[in-house]
């Protein structure tokens, strides 16, 4: 078996830091034009558009668009359009395609049914000759390069940051562009964390939940997936408010919790909730900037909670890549999967 820091997915989200630091210095103009197009001509709502780790990165961005914008942010099902061969009424809309390929053939379907409605399509892809890219109204580069692990970390990342770089200059919030500036280093200091408490936690469990909210929902939700994808170890992701509707009923002695809270009006809850659960005797491992005390793990200082789910994310894929290894899971090369999944 390899050792954590010989995998493609340990030297990969490795690399996010610099990817990003890249990222927003090569798509500064392309998004400064873009902020000013619709500043002077606003979308009457946005729609995202994407499937697995990309769509966890939209869940973010619909929490980072309606907090920041004010506008109302939807998730399209894929299906609609390529399955059921619906048109939507976008017309009016800013369309968000995210993928790593850029060239899953019911994400185009989609794009391509939003423009003829007359939507502005916005693509954030990491090939840049995909046929995505081609497609789009504007284009923003992930910038993530190479990415062979089927694992999916630094273009994931980017993705976020990528959605960050726009809403903070489309909104323009002073705290949020500072915030951006210094984003690449507080990665590099996300990965310097020691999450080991969980991966020895974690080593034989069976099931978990992962909790998160608003911000921090779909740093959950990536979580999950890499739970499955990474370790074979089943895991779903709640809010930390839906996960009181039924869910928790399960929740006690030897059942592990892992909650994402973040440095915002939504910590408190997800904090509480979590000390809930120790309270029932559940293995709960909370990670929160700042936060003191046993079972919390790591997180440095974000400038901006805008920013504190790829600070988590960051420090959780260091301890997941780690946790495969010690359960005997090769993380570049999960059984049954590829790197690119092409649904219809």
């Amino acid at each position: 078996m390899k050792t954590p820091t010989a995998t493609r997915m340990y030297a990969e989200a490795q690399e996010a830091a610099a990817a990003v630091a890249r990222q927003f210095d090569a798509n500064a103009a392309a998004v400064e034009a873009l902020a000013a197009r619709l500043r002077a001509q606003p979308p009457r709502f946005i729609v995202t558009c994407a499937r697995g780790s990309s769509d966890h990165a939209a869940t973010y961005g619909k929490y980072l668009f309606e907090t920041t914008l004010g506008l109302v942010t939807a998730s399209a099902s894929p299906s609609v359009g390529s399955v059921y061969a619906v048109r939507p009424k976008l017309d009016g809309a800013l369309f968000v395609a995210i993928s790593q390929s850029g060239k899953s053939p019911d994400l185009l379907r989609n794009a391509e049914i939003a423009k003829e409605a007359g939507a502005h399509v916005l693509a954030l892809v990491n090939v840049e000759d995909s046929p995505l890219a081609r497609l789009a109204d504007t284009v923003l580069p992930l910038h993530a390069g190479p990415e062979t692990s089927v694992a999916a970390t630094k273009s994931y990342l980017c993705s976020l940051a990528a959605l960050l770089q726009l809403a903070s200059r489309w909104c323009g919030d002073a705290a949020l562009r500072e915030a951006e500036a210094g984003l690449a280093d507080a990665l590099a200091d996300a990965w310097a964390q020691d999450w080991s408490a969980l991966v020895g936690g974690l080593r034989a469990a069976r099931n978990l939940f992962v909790l998160g909210r608003g911000l921090g929902l779909g740093a959950a939700q990536e979580a999950a997936l890499k739970f499955k994808e990474t370790c074979g170890l089943h895991a779903e992701a709640f809010s930390s408010a839906e996960v009181r509707h039924g869910p928790m009923a399960i929740v006690g002695p030897g059942f592990p919790v892992l909650a994402f809270a973040q440095d915002d009006d939504t910590g408190a809850g997800t904090a509480a909730v979590a000390e809930e659960f120790r309270a029932r005797g559940a293995p709960v491992w909370l990670a929160r900037p700042g936060a003191p005390g046993a079972g919390v793990l790591p997180l440095p200082a974000s400038a901006h909670p805008a920013c504190t789910p790829l600070l988590t994310v960051q420090s959780f894929y260091k301890a997941a890549n780690a946790l495969a290894c010690a359960r005997g899971h090769d993380p570049d090369v999960p059984p049954h999967l590829n790197k690119v999944t092409e649904t219809v």
